[in-house]
């Protein structure tokens, strides 16, 4: 059987023991029963300070689009597992919880919850599987961007990693979480025609070996696209006939036009040695309009030392390394239940406990918040609370780290916010997606709210997420009963 993408049903993008597990949930009589289970993180990809939350508007269009067809049906019975009364039940299957979560762009921390569900038990379930592959991709791609853009000091970077790229979505959806870190636009064409995430692009080496010479390449595509006019220069021999050449183009083409915008990029060799030699060149030809652009396997590590060498650089164009996220290509966000309600509502903690103390869990239906230093603007730690706790700003807000006891602090002159919003109530939609301009510019905004300090590549600032007084005491209440 041949799946053509079009008819495919992302409903049935599941671990199959999602559904042996709510057959199971049915059979016993859980079908109903309210569960709350958290989306969070353990660590951040490449010892990072912080990470970038993404992948929210994809979920949002699978939760609307839940449903089992016909031949989905069929399937699942020819497997010969699965009751006919669970069958019967997914034929009318659809979302009717809630769910909360932070916005896309946000910085994010490890064992905060990025996205709570709260939810019938098979239904809160079911969507396990693509909420996690859904927020982990977006969110490794948006916080390797962010770090090859704050490497950048400010200069262009456009996401250039389509054909290396895990797959079609790994392409277009990498564009959009790359844009949403940071990066200016993309050469992935259909992620424009999507999202509207700017795409661009001139030539590769074949336009230039195409022709009989390496001017006459230039000449060329300088009169096609005179507004667009940047030149890959390395073919040959980038300082002896490329930059020559491409001045030549420019002074034929563009200067009778009275046309000063222009560039030249380089996808190979001595980047800081042929940026410098390359801009030499052209401020002496009366191009100092002309912007130098490089590629070739970069990242934030090999930018950030570019930079320090000197090199003459407008813009990044980077690849593999940043839509693979290569040095740490998974984020590793999991799925974990917190909590169930009673026959009487009310809300039961749960805790994963594990010998491996980092995948300890924190129970209960909770909140999260940022708080801001009313004097800098700056975060200055994250709380988590239990559901039915509030933070008085007018009083002094004693924090402690929840594995270190000992290390506490007392702040005052604070704003706390609260990080997750609703997204779903009862099934029905009830945020507006923002524009995706919209979101990266919400995430360049709360990250210069870090303190430079958790920002760093190398051993950032340890931000702390802290637990309230009740919640760290309903944890430890759990960790010794079960112990």
């Amino acid at each position: 059987m041949t799946l053509k993408r079009d008819n495919l049903n992302l409903t049935m993008l599941c671990d199959f023991y999602e559904l042996t597990m709510g057959n199971g949930y049915f059979k016993y009589g859980y079908k109903d029963r309210i569960t709350y289970f958290d989306v969070f993180f353990r660590s951040v990809p490449d010892n990072g300070g912080f990470a970038i939350a993404a992948g929210l508007e994809q979920v949002i269009d699978y939760i609307q689009n839940l449903h089992f067809t016909e031949e989905d049906i069929e399937y699942l019975r020819g497997r010969g597992l699965l009751d006919e009364e669970f069958l019967s039940y997914l034929k009318e299957f659809r979302f009717t919880g809630d769910i909360y979560a932070v916005p896309e762009g946000t910085p994010v921390f490890p064992k905060e919850p990025l996205l709570t569900v709260r939810a019938p038990a098979i239904q809160a379930q079911l969507i396990e599987t693509f909420l996690l592959l859904a927020i982990n991709h977006q969110s490794l791609i948006a916080t390797k961007a962010n770090r090859v853009v704050r490497a950048a000091e400010g200069r262009t970077v456009l996401e250039f990693g389509s054909r290396r790229a895990q797959g079609a979505d790994g392409a277009i959806l990498g564009a959009r979480a790359a844009y949403i870190g940071g990066c200016h636009g993309t050469a992935c064409t259909v992620s424009d025609q999507l999202f509207g995430v700017h795409a661009g692009g001139t030539m590769a080496h074949a336009w230039v070996q195409m022709f009989d010479t390496q001017y006459e390449a230039f000449k060329t595509y300088c009169e096609t696209y005179p507004h667009n006019a940047v030149l890959l220069v390395d073919t040959y021999n980038t300082l002896k006939s490329g930059i020559p050449d491409a001045i030549r183009a420019f002074n034929d083409v563009l200067k009778p036009l009275g046309i000063r915008d222009c560039g030249i990029r380089l996808d190979s060799g001595d980047m800081a040695y042929l940026t410098r030699k390359a801009r030499k060149m052209l401020d002496e030809a009366g191009w100092e309009s002309c912007k130098i652009s490089v590629s070739n396997s970069l990242d934030e590590y090999l930018i950030q030392d570019l930079l320090r060498q000197g090199a003459k650089i407008d813009l990044f164009g980077v690849g593999e390394r940043l839509i693979t996220a290569r040095s740490e290509p998974v984020f590793g966000g999991v799925y974990k239940l917190a909590a169930v309600e009673d026959e009487a509502g009310n809300v039961i903690p749960k805790i994963k406990i594990s010998e491996n103390v980092g995948k300890i869990t924190n129970p209960h239906f909770k909140k999260v918040y940022r708080l801001f230093g009313n004097d800098t603007g700056k975060a200055i730690a994250d709380y988590l609370t239990v559901y039915d706790e509030t933070v008085d700003e007018s009083k002094p807000l004693r924090l402690f780290d929840p594995d270190a006891t000992w290390k506490a602090k007392e702040i005052t002159n604070f704003t706390a916010r609260e990080l997750q919003v609703p997204i779903f109530k009862n099934g029905e939609l009830v945020y507006k997606k923002p524009a995706l301009d919209d979101i990266r510019t919400y995430c360049l905004q709360q990250v210069d709210t870090l303190w430079d300090e958790v920002k760093r590549f190398d051993n950032p600032h340890n931000y702390y997420v802290d637990l309230s007084q009740k919640l760290w005491d309903i944890k430890y209440g759990l960790l010794k009963n079960n112990s």
